[in-house]
C-alpha cells in the first residue's frame, strides 16, 4: 500500500470511530421533581391528559402506555376507570420549534495534503514528509445546527381529595424533530429513581439503544 493510500485509510478509520462514538452518546434530560408519594402498595392509577382535547388521541394513548408501564414496574396497578382509581396521573407533553445553535469542530488544515507537511511545505515537519504532529485537524471549524426541545410533565394526584403527590418534568433537546422516538427516553428519564428526593433538579442519562 502506498503512503498516500495508507494516510487515507488512517483518516477514514478515525472518521469512522468518531462517527460510532457520536452514535453511542447517551440520551440526556434535565429532570425536576417535587413529591410526597406514599410507598407503592398496589395502589391503582389511571392516566389522563392534562389537556382535555387530547382525550381519545392515539398519540396520547401511546405515551400514556409508556408511563403506565413504568408505574407498574414500581408496584402500582392500572385501574379499569378513572372513577375507580386511587391515583390520577395527569400527563402533558410537547415539542417546540427548532432553535439554531453554534458550535466548533476540528477542521481540515488548509495546508495539509497527501505528501505535504505542516503549513503545506513539502518535506513536512523536521524534513519528514509523512510526519505531521497535528494531522489534518489544524483549524477549528464553526458551524450551526438545529435542535428541537421536547418535554414530558407528569402530575400524580390522590383521587379522593385531589391532593398533589408528585410533580415531575423531563426536558431535552434533540437533533431530530421526532417526538415519538424521543418520548420513550423522556419517560425513562422521568421515572429513573422515582420518586426521588423532593425539590430536586438533575441530569439523567439514558444509555443509547443498540
Amino acid at each position: 500500500m502506498s503512503r498516500p493510500q495508507f494516510r487515507l485509510t488512517q483518516f477514514l478509520a478515525i472518521a469512522g470511530l468518531a462517527l460510532l462514538a457520536a452514535c453511542a452518546q447517551p440520551f440526556e434530560a434535565r429532570v425536576q421533581s417535587f413529591q410526597s408519594m406514599p410507598p407503592a402498595q398496589g395502589q391503582t392509577f389511571y392516566v389522563k391528559p392534562s389537556d382535555p382535547q387530547r382525550q381519545g388521541s392515539l398519540e396520547f394513548a401511546a405515551y400514556a402506555g409508556l408511563v403506565g408501564t413504568e408505574l407498574q414496574k414500581l408496584g402500582f396497578q392500572p385501574a379499569a376507570s378513572a372513577e375507580s382509581a386511587d391515583l390520577h396521573v395527569m400527563m402533558d407533553f410537547n415539542a417546540g420549534p427548532g432553535r439554531e445553535r453554534i458550535a466548533t469542530r476540528p477542521g481540515m488544515n488548509p495546508g495539509w495534503g497527501w505528501g505535504r507537511g505542516w503549513y503545506g511545505r513539502y518535506g513536512g515537519w523536521w524534513g519528514n514528509p509523512w510526519y505531521d504532529p497535528w494531522g489534518p485537524w489544524g483549524n477549528q471549524e464553526v458551524y450551526s445546527f438545529t435542535v428541537y426541545p421536547a418535554y414530558l410533565h407528569v402530575a400524580i394526584l390522590r383521587t379522593s381529595d385531589k391532593t398533589p403527590l408528585f410533580e415531575g418534568r423531563a426536558e431535552t433537546t434533540t437533533r431530530a424533530n421526532d417526538l415519538p422516538s424521543t418520548m420513550p427516553n423522556l419517560v425513562t428519564a422521568l421515572f429513573t429513581d422515582f420518586p426521588g428526593a423532593s425539590a430536586r433538579s438533575k441530569i439523567v442519562r439514558v444509555p443509547a439503544s443498540r
